[in-house]
Order: C-alpha cells, then sequence, then structure tokens
C-alpha cells in the first residue's frame, strides 16, 4: 500500500531540491568521510569510520524516503482548495480566547509542517481539531497541554 500525501507545486519541488542536495552534495561528502577514515587502517578499531558509516546508513534511509515520498506524490491545485471550511493547504487565522492572542497557522502535509513559519502538520493535534470548521465559529482543540479554546477568525489559501 502506497502512502499518497498531496502537494502544492512548491512543495514537491522543494523535496525534489531537498533530495537533490542530499544526492550531489551530502552523499559524496560522507563518501570521502568513508575514504579518509578507511585509509587511516584498522577498521575494526576505528571510530571515525564508524560513525561515518552511520551517518551513511542514515543519509540513504532519508534518501529513500524522499524518494518515496516524491514518488507517491499528488499535486493540489491550490486555486480549487474550497476556503469554507479549514481543510488542508488552508491558512487560518485564529484567536485564542483565553488570552486574545491571534495567530496565523496554514495547514501542510507532514513533510511541509514547519512551526517556525506558521506550517502545521494536518495530523497535528490543533489541525486536527480545526479541519472541518467554518469561520466565526468557537472551537476547543484537545492537545497534549489541555483543551485550547478558539475562535476562527477568517480561512485563506
Amino acid at each position: 500500500m502506497s502512502d499518497i500525501q498531496y502537494y502544492t507545486k512548491e512543495g514537491l519541488e522543494t523535496l525534489k531540491q531537498q533530495l537533490e542536495y542530499l544526492t550531489s552534495v551530502e552523499r559524496p561528502r560522507i563518501s570521502q568521510m568513508i575514504a579518509e577514515a578507511r585509509d587511516k587502517g584498522d577498521l575494526s578499531e576505528n571510530a571515525e569510520y564508524d560513525a561515518a558509516k552511520e551517518q551513511q546508513g542514515l543519509l540513504e534511509l532519508k534518501i529513500s524516503k524522499l524518494q518515496n515520498l516524491i514518488l507517491n506524490a499528488r499535486i493540489i491545485d491550490d486555486s480549487n482548495i474550497d476556503i469554507n471550511q479549514v481543510s488542508l493547504f488552508t491558512t487560518v487565522r485564529l484567536k485564542d480566547l483565553k488570552t486574545g492572542a491571534v495567530t496565523s497557522y496554514s495547514i501542510v502535509p507532514e513533510s511541509e509542517a514547519n512551526i517556525k513559519t506558521g506550517k502545521i502538520s494536518v495530523s497535528s493535534p490543533i489541525a486536527k481539531g480545526l479541519l472541518g470548521h467554518k469561520a466565526k465559529e468557537e472551537v476547543r482543540v484537545d492537545v497534549p497541554a489541555g483543551t485550547l479554546h478558539f475562535q476562527i477568525l477568517d480561512i485563506s489559501r
């Protein structure tokens, strides 16, 4: 069973750029580290060699995951996204009813999530609690730290 994930064109392009960087920059760098460590002699007691091989294994796993994501990716035309309710690829502006603070979050696939830029994963507790709700609604969202109370101010693309 494949794990189909949905991306905007920009999101898919970002994944492709990450894959290109890992294969064309990081893979050769780690191969060079392995070669240098191998040249130092006995591999059975060579911590540098072991560390470089471990880095190589982790890198190859990351590359494999990215390749799989790209292979199973489906592009969504974000101009067709329904902004009448919170859904994947919408941006929602919220007012915390306890503190009065106003924040905005874009709901994105897990691989595009970046809290520093206001992009939260569709599978995060906050996004799950908001999905399907409409502007002006008050929503209770259960998170690990308790329950948050929001008013959805508006929804956009």
